[in-house]
């Protein structure tokens, strides 16, 4: 299937590792030009260049998206240096399931509100294009209650709720947005390989509600938000795609 991703500008927050890595891979492989951010300048460096070998334009920059002056800076700049954006992925996480207040907090300003800062800051280059799409990464913690049950799931759950409020409000200047909820996902340097080694007991527990007997791995993730924000996704706006091997047991009406 041709997903007409050729050409297409996409940017991706968080883009250097994991789920948001692999989606910046899968855009480029695709044929799209891709920038990404994340906090660590060495990694976005390395991750532009892997960008770029595969043919498209590639950019990046460091910054953390917390401080919304530096998104929003960075996105303007991008779609100029671009001539426009079509694709906006929302992936980066404060991964706070403290109960403490400052985990509230890193919570609200990372997940969410980092959130909309990048939709608000991409919006004048959307509504120019002819095929927007901005697909928001929430997590299963946000359907149902798990050990991330604080912050982190309060603020996935949330952004499943903008991300189906925000569909129907731009629905009519052509601009799709959807969510992607993934299951647990394994990967070296990932929270689960940390959980693994740290934690072994949750970790095992953790592994065992997987009824496919293992975890997800990023590019599976990725390559159903890489659908999601294509235009072969064209009539596809305002769905939550779980994407868990059947980690969990609601059913979605």
């Amino acid at each position: 299937m041709d997903l007409g991703l050729k050409g297409r500008r996409a940017l991706v927050t968080g883009g250097t590792r994991g789920i948001g890595r692999s989606i910046a891979e899968h855009l480029a492989a695709e044929g799209a030009d891709v920038a990404i951010c994340a906090r660590d300048r060495a990694e976005v460096a390395v991750t532009i260049k892997a960008l770029a070998a595969k043919g498209g334009r590639a950019s990046g920059r460091s910054l953390d998206v917390a401080d919304h002056v530096a998104l929003g800076r960075w996105i303007a700049e991008t779609g100029h240096e671009f001539g426009g954006l079509d694709i906006v992925v929302s992936n980066v996480s404060a991964l706070a399931i403290g109960p403490e207040e400052a985990c509230w907090r890193a919570e609200f300003e990372t997940d969410l509100m980092g959130t909309v800062k990048a939709v608000e800051a991409a919006m004048p280059f959307l509504e120019r294009s002819d095929a927007a799409s901005i697909v928001v990464i929430s997590s299963v913690s946000g359907r149902e209650v798990d050990f991330a049950a604080g912050p982190y799931g309060v603020f996935k759950a949330a952004l499943v709720h903008y991300a189906k409020g925000l569909s129907y409000q731009l629905a009519g200047k052509g601009i799709r947005v959807n969510a992607l909820s993934p299951g647990n996902t394994y990967f070296p340097g990932g929270v689960w390989q940390k959980i693994e080694r740290g934690n072994p007991e949750l970790y095992s527990r953790a592994l065992a509600l997987n009824p496919t007997g293992r975890m997800g791995k990023p590019e599976e993730m990725a390559r159903a938000a890489v659908f999601l924000a294509s235009p072969a996704a064209s009539f596809i706006t305002g769905t939550n795609l779980v994407v868990d091997g059947a980690l969990t047991r609601g059913v979605q009406f």
